[in-house]
């Protein structure tokens, strides 16, 4: 069975491995979508801090990972068209927009799965990037009280 899953994996952190090894108990063959910077760029003010090419790097290294691919326009459906998965995991926010509902409506044609996961409450990669700027600004301030 092939397992398909999407993300950005910007800063690559506990809660995107606990998806990736959970998609890894549902089939034989786990496959990742990484949006480039121009998707990301369409949907969130900031594109990630990794480059695509680095981010794809670090996930083919992962034993519960064995295909990576990057998508570069925001359209799920030709990759399901070539990978064929019998199951598509979704994060908790994937919401209702055209890109979303077209490829639901193309796996259920297929008898496909689509299966919905909640997000690792303990982190993410905008809670890391917040923490960084935190550090940075208390340190600063610890800085200036010194001088």
């Amino acid at each position: 069975m092939v397992v398909y899953t999407v993300g950005t994996f910007d800063l690559l952190h506990v809660g995107h491995l606990a998806l990736l090894e959970y998609c890894r108990t549902l089939g034989d063959v786990v496959a990742v979508g990484v949006a480039s910077d121009q998707v990301v760029n369409s949907y969130k003010p900031n594109v990630p801090v990794i480059p695509l090419e680095e981010r794809m790097e670090m996930l083919k290294a992962l034993r519960c990972v064995d295909i990576v691919r990057p998508y570069h326009e925001l359209e799920y459906v030709s990759a399901c068209k070539e990978l064929k998965p019998d199951i598509f995991v979704i994060g908790e926010d994937w919401g209702d927009k055209l890109h979303n509902t077209d490829v639901e409506s193309y796996l259920h044609t297929k008898g496909s799965k689509i299966i919905q996961v909640s997000y690792n409450p303990k982190t993410s990669s905008a809670k890391i990037k917040q923490n960084v700027i935190d550090q940075f600004h208390r340190g600063k301030y610890l800085a200036q009280e010194i001088e």
